[in-house]
Formats: structure tokens, sequence, C-alpha cells
């Protein structure tokens, strides 16, 4: 055992009250991010009370597929109000929070290196589970109650300033949204345009191409090699995919997912490379960038003939599409790049924030 390291099983132990008089009914998941989250099973007809009932500052995790996943869903219950969790989940608590407090815990809970120290337990089950034993034997450093306080203040002060910016970033959506609800909706008669507009097709103001192959050149994180980013038709991290060394696109484009989730649409103002099931719309005009991807992420795609469950290039081409006069797209796209411009910076400063919050958690392994 390592100096100043203790078994977790020395300060944890394990609660099983159930939801026997029904009085609770908000069932919870646990996300693999560590994390509750709304469930998705299907309880009608279930006999909910049985399931574990999850109070603030407790634990819920779900051990059975360590092995398969490499990671431990585990979370901590910030709610002051309880709820339920699958019968299949441990649920437990600290036993002394005067010596282990629970957000140190959970730090610790956070850590790659814990996971990986979980699935090593894992080797001895054919299914991947973890067993309570195992579990309990996995160990940490439990330094003072104070040093564990000053822990957690740093990485929850870095934590709140992570949440400004995402409710910063979300009040800058807000903006774009109003924004362009002014210019484009707001006492806007599609039968009657101003003067100036008229309707039209995608396929007049923008090239449309299909994305192509996964690139030879590969790497999932960024690199001195492989700069450039490679985007699919994921939702996750706005389709990020991975990195390359050259672009296929290099001017200001809109991505748009063809299968899947049809319509996902996503500005693209730096060089990328789209891989397959994804879109290029790339305009003619610059300022035609900022409208194209508003527009085309209001409209119902699933529902507007395109077939077999994908959006074909030929589909695009000929969508009929409002197109203002050329005075009012440069006016919005030059404010519409003041937001993008604004949202970036602070996106930046989270990625940057994000990382301080890695180092943070790999910093507990050595304090004293």
């Amino acid at each position: 055992m390592q100096k100043n390291y203790k078994p977790i099983g020395d300060y944890i132990e394990l609660v099983d009250t159930r939801n026997t008089d029904l009085a609770v009914t908000e069932l919870l998941g646990i996300n693999i991010n560590k994390f509750f989250m709304p469930s998705v099973a299907n309880v009608v007809g279930t006999d909910l009370s049985r399931y574990k009932l999850v109070k603030q500052n407790q634990f819920a995790c779900n051990r059975m597929h360590v092995g398969r996943d490499y990671r431990i869903p585990i979370a901590i219950s910030e709610s002051k109000t309880n709820f339920i969790v699958s019968p299949a989940y441990d649920v437990f608590e600290i036993i002394n929070t005067e010596i282990l407090l629970p957000e140190y815990l959970m730090m610790w809970f956070k850590r790659a290196e814990f996971d990986r120290n979980a699935w090593f337990y894992t080797d001895g089950d054919v299914r991947g589970g973890l067993s309570w034993d195992d579990f309990c034997k996995i160990q940490l450093p439990v330094p003072s109650i104070e040093k564990q306080q000053e822990i957690v203040d740093e990485y929850n002060a870095v934590q709140r300033r992570i949440t400004l910016n995402e409710k910063l970033c979300q009040k800058l959506e807000e903006t774009a949204q109003a924004l362009y609800r002014k210019y484009f909706v707001d006492d806007i008669d599609p039968e009657n345009l101003p003067e100036g507009w008229r309707w039209g097709t995608i396929g007049e103001v923008a090239d449309i191409k299909a994305g192509g192959d996964k690139p030879s050149v590969f790497s999932e994180i960024k690199t001195e090699k492989c700069q450039i980013p490679i985007f699919s038709n994921g939702l996750v991290n706005k389709g990020l995919y991975g990195f390359t060394n050259k672009a296929v696109i290099n001017k200001k484009s809109i991505t748009i997912s063809a299968r899947g989730t049809i319509g996902y649409c996503c500005l693209r103002d730096e060089p990328f490379v789209p891989i397959v099931r994804l879109i290029v719309i790339t305009p003619f005009q610059e300022f035609y960038v900022s409208f194209l991807c508003e527009y085309l992420s209001r409209l119902d795609f699933e529902g507007s003939g395109s077939v077999q469950n994908q959006l074909t290039i030929p589909h695009l081409d000929i969508q009929e599409i409002m197109l203002p006069n050329i005075n009012i797209l440069q006016d919005f796209e030059v404010k519409k790049s003041i937001i993008r411009n604004q949202y970036k910076v602070i996106e930046l400063e989270n990625q940057k924030l994000n990382k301080l919050l890695s180092l943070l958690l790999a910093k507990m392994g050595r304090n004293k």
C-alpha cells in the first residue's frame, strides 16, 4: 500500500433504503461521465417500491460493465430532493464526513487513474463486473480535512467559472437567435417579400459536396502533426471526430448531417475535413454563411421529402430558400461574426479551464 493511501472501504458503507411507500417517482440513471441523468428505462408496470432511494451527499454506482467500458459510472447526489435509482445499483455514503469529505471522494472518482485501477480489479470477472469487495480495496490518499477542503475549494472555483462561461455562451446563442428573428422572421411575410428579396434554391448560392472517407493520417487528439479537425455527423462536441494533417474545405462552410439525426447544422469557419454521412454547403459569397446556417437549422428535413432516412445532395440543391437582399445579409453577417468570435473566446477559455480541472485531479495523488 502506498504511503498515506488507504482502502476506500475504510470510509464508506452501503445504504439500502427502498422506496417502499412509493413517495418518490423521479428515477435517475448514471452517465458514464459520472453524473446523474434522467433514466431511459421503461418503468410502466414496474414495482418502484423495490428501487433504491438516494439522498443528498450519497453516492450511487453501477459496477456491472467496468471491464467493458473501462470506466465505472458513479455519481454523488448534490440535490436536497431524494430520487430513486435501479435496485441493481449500489448506494453508499461516507461513514464520517469529519474525516473524509463527500466532494473530495467524488473528485477522486473522477480521476482517470481511478477508472484504470477499477478496470484492473475486473480481470477475474468474465462479465467485466467489479465486485463490491474489490471496489472497497481501491485506495486513495486521505489528507487532513483542512487540506481536503482546500483541494475541493480550488476545484469548485474553476468549475464555477466553467459553469458561468457556459451560461454566457447560452446568452450569446439566445442573442443570435433574437438577431436572426429580427432580420428574417419578424414582420416578414413569405407571400409578400420585401423589395430586393426573393425565393430561390440553395444550389443557386452555394456549392454542395458530400463528406469523404476517414483520412489515412489520423489522430484522436490534436498533435503537432495533426492540427486539422475532422467532423462527422455526430452531435457530441459538434461532430468532432479527430484530427488530420491536411484540410479538404478551406472556406467558411456549413455542415449538415445526412444520416441519423438528419439536419443537424454547424457553421465551420476554419479549415476542416468532412467525412461520410456529412454534407458540406459552401456559399459562393461569404455573407451568406451565417444566414444559411440559421435558415437551414430551422428546416424540417425529416418531414420534407428526403428518402430512406437520409439527406442527399440533389435534395439540398433544389431546396427552396428565402434570399434576402445583399445589404441585409452583409449587416447580419457582421453582427453574427461579433457574437461568434466572442463565443469562441469563451469556448477556448473553457477548454483551458477543463485542462486545469484535469491537472487538479491528477495533483490529488501527490497531496500528502
